[in-house]
């Protein structure tokens, strides 16, 4: 009888420990990401070429899906959008303030190494590409004060993607997730104004964006 009920309990904890990931896996995660822009930017040329911008961050949800091709190989695609604004830094543009808006679309494709899929605690690291998208840019009514009707409009980027992060079991299918990822953004903002023409900066985004979340297994 003792043997019974000791064989019984190894099979339930069995069941109820957290499963390793495995090759044909899909890990899908759901994070609450800050996006922090570590930009820097040209001057406003011609008019202000002394004169800089800064960035906003953001926070967003975001959904991701890895599959696992093996046990220890994962490659990652990460979705996931944000609104930034862009202010002036000093001088005429600094004291109007808030220059422009625009969301960004930042689909991210990443191969990871898993260093320990069975661990009760995973950590993994990542690296690839990153395809940027500006969409619903918008002068701010401060700009169109300064300086009449203004359209704007940033040019899309390709850059590289680093990736360092942990998952933690909770059960067979779920758990927690914390990341890390460094994206290498730069852009050309277009500035068409009536009163002083075409303005435009050159702005390296490169943001950090730090995410904990949730995922399962599938």
């Amino acid at each position: 009888m003792y043997r019974k009920i000791m064989i019984a309990l190894m099979a339930s904890a069995g069941l109820a420990a957290p499963a390793c990931a495995e090759k044909g896996d899909v890990l899908v995660r759901l994070r609450g990401i800050l996006v922090a822009p570590n930009e820097s930017s040209s001057g406003i040329t011609p008019t202000f070429p002394a004169e800089k911008v800064k960035v906003s961050n953001s926070f967003m949800p975001e959904l991701d899906f890895t599959y696992m091709a093996t046990s220890h190989i994962g490659a990652e695609l990460i979705l996931a959008t944000t609104k930034h604004h862009a202010s002036g830094k000093a001088g005429t543009t600094g004291t109007i303030g808030r220059l422009a808006s625009t969301w960004v679309l930042p689909p991210t494709l990443t191969l990871q190494y898993h260093f320990m899929p069975d661990g009760a605690i995973r950590p993994y690291v990542g690296a690839g590409i990153n395809y940027t998208i500006f969409y619903s840019e918008k002068a701010s009514a401060g700009l169109k004060a300064a300086v009449g009707p203004t359209t704007v409009g940033m040019k899309d980027s390709v850059g590289y993607a680093l990736q360092a992060g942990v998952d933690v079991p909770l059960t067979k299918r779920t758990f927690v997730n914390f990341d890390i990822k460094y994206l290498d953004i730069n852009t050309t903002a277009l500035l068409a104004t009536t009163a002083i023409g075409t303005q435009r900066v050159r702005v390296h985004l490169d943001p950090i964006v730090v995410g904990v979340g949730i995922g399962m297994k599938f």
